[in-house]
């Protein structure tokens, strides 16, 4: 089985949880549009001004979609 990587878009400010939530949308339009076999995607509320969005996409797929959707930061994912 291929690792995975978690790419994680931060958002910051009293819309953070707003942004957050609207860029997941965005992750699943280019998810589609793409053909991509990703199924995972979130966001996080931290707190009140910081959330967070993210994809999992596989060890193969990362470089190409960083590249293209250019996320903050990274880690393995792990179930």
């Amino acid at each position: 089985m291929s690792n995975k990587i978690k790419l994680i878009w931060d958002f910051r400010g009293p819309d953070a949880a707003k942004i957050a939530a609207h860029h997941e949308i965005h992750l699943k339009e280019y998810i589609n549009i793409e053909q991509l076999k990703i199924t995972i995607t979130g966001h996080k509320i931290i707190n009140e001004v910081y959330a967070t969005a993210f994809m999992v996409v596989t060890k193969e797929d990362m470089i190409p979609v960083r590249d293209a959707l250019k996320p903050h930061r990274g880690e393995v994912y792990t179930e």
